[in-house]
């Protein structure tokens, strides 16, 4: 349980209200990346277990029917697994999806009160500042824009990485690039509830900092 202060941006007279302890958030950013390497391989062992049968003839299962074995031996072993590159951009869009979502949840429900952006930039201030402190409990140190759709967003101190190991050698930092994927999601996904269309992409040369970039697309007229 944490005892921090709640921090803003927050309706503190909306009967609704919901609060979560920093401290879960911290530990569910943790676990989802493992998570989500787990969940994509046990789906794709299940993949190929299905193609496996299929060829030897056996109809695919139902709910509520036992799965049969192919004639002469066990299911698997002759579909084509995924290789690291594969499973890095299966785990990526799932973290990134999921990210995305909460992303446009977050957006929705802390700025309804508030007054209609102008532009943009507005957008994106109000997400270096409010949104980062709703998630982040901090400031975006840093914002870069080159005034054409492109912002580079600078966070020192990333939230996510407060706890990492900073070992030696660079594999840290190789290691903590799957837990920007989720981040970058959320982004995205309040970029979109606000009306704009963007990729984001999350790199850190040094923990525990971590720089954002996004590239806005144009609307087509």
């Amino acid at each position: 349980m944490s005892f921090e202060s709640v921090m803003p941006p927050y309706n503190a007279s909306d009967p609704s209200a919901r609060f979560l302890s920093s401290s879960c958030l911290d530990f569910l950013l943790i676990e989802l990346v493992p998570m989500a390497y787990r969940v994509t391989n046990q789906l794709e062992a299940a993949a190929l277990e299905q193609e496996d049968l299929t060829t030897a003839g056996v109809p695919p299962t139902t709910p509520g029917t036992q799965q049969l074995q192919p004639p002469g031996g066990t299911a698997g072993g002759t579909g084509r697994k995924m290789d690291e590159d594969e499973e890095r951009d299966a785990v990526f869009y799932r973290l990134e999806s999921l990210g995305y979502r909460v992303g446009q949840g977050l957006v929705e429900r802390f700025s309804k009160d508030r007054p209609r952006f102008n532009d943009t930039l507005d957008v994106i201030k109000f997400l270096c500042k409010d949104l980062w402190t709703l998630v982040f409990r901090k400031q975006v140190d840093n914002l870069k824009t080159n005034h054409r759709g492109v912002y580079v967003l600078t966070d020192n101190a990333f939230r996510p990485f407060s706890r990492m190991s900073t070992e030696t050698g660079g594999q840290a930092v190789l290691r903590a690039q799957p837990f920007l994927w989720f981040p970058c999601g959320i982004v995205r996904g309040a970029l979109a509830a606000m009306g704009i269309n963007a990729t984001v992409q999350a790199e850190s040369s040094e923990l525990p900092g971590a720089v954002f970039q996004i590239k806005t697309i144009p609307v087509k007229q």
